[in-house]
């Protein structure tokens, strides 16, 4: 797995557009990211179908077509730095097949943001674009709006990238030191994107970025198991893990993390902070880094290679 193309950091003034490729978004969640954003002296656009609802399936911001048709829109206007999505929930697979990704590439790299469903997407923007993208709190989340830390982490990672080269945090579940492509994002995205033309046919050279919400502890093992059959897992370097919130009781998680992850002879690190928790913190995808976790009794570090935007 080769190191991605980094788009470039933010400054103040940079036009962001927010998109909202997935689930519904509630308006004052999005009015209140939005504040967040123009008091980093940023310049936020919203998409058209932003608040958009399907008429037929609430789970839906909008038809597929209107969503798909917002995110190409906001890519190719040359004015806008950055794409940041709003939520995630479900829907980013029914619409990714609707973009134009010739005129995307033609768009030239810029910064993506987004987690959960979102997965869908980076995977999309690593095969179709060789694009490096960033794993973080969203627009209209409620784990954003509320979080200074989550706040001040993703700001850093987007004006002053160098300064989040080193990320910190987690225990160790196995140990040892392991040097990769960063990559991954919510487990049930990667595993129910297994086979299509945006996922990656293995994990080989990467280390692996895993979080998930809200699935039962069978159901990880599920996703876990049907990747490993797949040998998805094979060669892959290290893994980290992020939260599983509403996914059980700790001992049994990392019990079936030992069971499922244990045996790939690689670096396991758990509880890093990131994903669907509160202050979580943002993670650079596409990048070389070095997961340093062969002490113990140490707190782990993520160490890029280089920052996460250029």
């Amino acid at each position: 797995m080769r190191p991605l193309t980094r788009p470039a950091r933010l400054r103040p003034g940079s036009r962001v557009a927010v998109v909202a490729p997935s689930g519904p978004v509630p308006a004052d969640r999005l009015e209140a990211g939005l504040d967040i954003l123009r008091g980093w002296h940023l310049d936020p656009v919203v998409g058209s179908h932003v608040l958009d609802r399907h008429p037929d399936f609430g789970y839906l911001a909008g038809t597929d077509a209107d969503r798909a048709a917002d995110l190409q829109r906001a890519w190719c206007d040359p004015a806008v730095e950055a794409v940041l999505c709003a939520r995630g929930g479900y829907g980013v697979q029914r619409m990714v097949d609707l973009l134009d990704w010739d005129a995307l590439r033609a768009a030239g790299p810029k910064v993506f943001l987004g987690f959960s469903d979102i997965t869908a997407l980076h995977e999309a923007f690593a095969a179709r674009m060789g694009l490096a993208t960033v794993h973080g709190p969203m627009v209209g989340g409620v784990d954003f709006v509320k979080s200074t830390r989550a706040q001040d982490h993703l700001r850093a990672t987007l004006f002053a990238p160098e300064s989040t080269a080193v990320i910190r945090g987690g225990r160790v579940l196995v140990p040892g030191r392991a040097e990769g492509v960063t990559f991954g994002g919510c487990l049930s995205l990667l595993a129910a994107g297994a086979g299509t033309p945006d996922t990656r046919p293995s994990a080989r050279g990467g280390v692996l970025l895993l979080e998930d919400v809200g699935e039962e502890a069978y159901r990880l093992d599920r996703y876990l198991t049907q990747l490993a059959r797949a040998g998805w897992f094979d060669g892959v370097s290290g893994v980290v893990l992020g939260s599983w919130e509403q996914c059980g009781p700790p001992g049994e998680l990392a019990a079936l993390f030992a069971d499922r992850l244990g045996g790939l002879g690689v670096p396991v690190v758990a509880d890093a902070g990131f994903g669907h928790c509160t202050d979580a913190l943002t993670m650079p995808l596409g990048a070389r880094a070095e997961l340093v976790a062969d002490d113990p009794g140490a707190e782990p570090e993520l160490r890029l290679a280089e920052p996460a935007l250029a």
